[in-house]
């Protein structure tokens, strides 16, 4: 498995830990910690590292609990090398375990099925992507944890240690997981990833029309920008612009437009001095009660805790 290092590390040492947490206090630990390859020796970060694996997944009879790691490498390759874990997690699900993903770990959970009809969280980086790949599971890039009947997914990056966190208080009780969280210093139910995503817009779909509409709507978005414009510009009719749109970018024309703007002001807020004000005029909007509140619904901040966030300790605000 190409897997990042510390998506293998710290859930080893996390559980370990609550053993450990759980011994302190009189009780007997909670978790049987094993890593499970289809080797003993897993090379990762080509050969650099090698991780030891206490068993193969054919030693396995039985489990309650699987956790993916992160995976590395281009989406296409994520699972080169890695299908024969896809009927031992299927097989274990059905004996009753219940499976967890980390971050782009889902890409090695989506083939098993166990993820159709269901949400998935992923690094927001990635959502674009695997909606392509999995149409059939319903991608939900802002949030971190998602649990639909035992089948759980994480956010992207480091977040995916709120996804321990939240296992351990599933797995033994809340007590355990505010301690859990305490003493690795890991913010504890944090639910969105929404102020960390970045739009970089979604042009990987291949519909050149719809790029056209894109690259318009990206150099133009200080200006009053409607569907009847686009399809005027672009020579073709609404019903089939919407239609496309939706279809490869997963917004409407609107939702689109709005994100492009409110990352133009995220910019701002991050570089500029400006008032929120003076970016919001920017980028075409006038009502401020309005445009707070959708830049709230985008990024799950306001404006002003977003730029207490980001903003450089030298740069000054007005």
């Amino acid at each position: 498995m190409h897997a990042t290092l510390s998506s293998v590390d710290v859930p080893h040492q996390i559980f370990l830990r609550v053993n450990d947490f759980c011994r302190y206090q009189g009780l007997p630990p909670v978790f049987e910690v094993e890593l499970v390859g289809l080797t003993r020796e897993v090379p990762v970060y080509g050969g650099i590292y090698t991780i030891h694996a206490d068993k193969i997944i054919g030693e396995v009879e039985r489990t309650d609990l699987i956790v993916i790691p992160i995976l590395c490498g281009p989406a296409p390759e994520l699972l080169t090398g890695n299908e024969d874990f896809i009927p031992w997690i299927q097989q274990q699900h059905n004996r009753g375990a219940e499976v967890a993903s980390l971050c782009v770990g889902a890409y090695l959970l989506a083939p098993t099925g166990l993820l159709n009809g269901k949400k998935c969280s992923i690094h927001w980086h990635a959502v674009s992507e695997f909606r392509h790949m999995y149409p059939d599971v319903h991608v939900v890039g802002d949030k971190i944890i998602t649990d639909e009947q035992g089948i759980y997914t994480g956010g992207g990056g480091f977040s995916y240690m709120n996804l321990l966190l939240y296992l351990i208080e599933k797995y033994t009780n809340r007590e355990m997981c505010v301690l859990a969280s305490k003493m690795f210093q890991i913010e504890i139910d944090r639910k969105s990833q929404a102020p960390f995503v970045i739009f970089m817009g979604q042009k990987e779909h291949g519909d050149e029309l719809i790029k056209k509409a894109q690259e318009f709507i990206e150099s133009n978005y200080q200006d009053k920008i409607t569907t009847e414009q686009l399809t005027t510009v672009l020579f073709t009719d609404k019903r089939n612009l919407e239609r496309r749109f939706k279809k490869a970018t997963s917004n409407t024309v609107g939702e689109y437009i709005q994100r492009v703007r409110v990352e133009a002001v995220k910019k701002g807020l991050e570089t500029s001095s400006k008032t929120i004000m003076e970016l919001m005029y920017e980028v075409g909007y006038s009502d401020s009660k309005a445009f707070r509140t959708l830049f709230k619904k985008i990024t799950g901040l306001t404006p002003v805790a977003y730029r207490s966030k980001y903003v450089g300790s030298g740069l000054l605000r007005k």
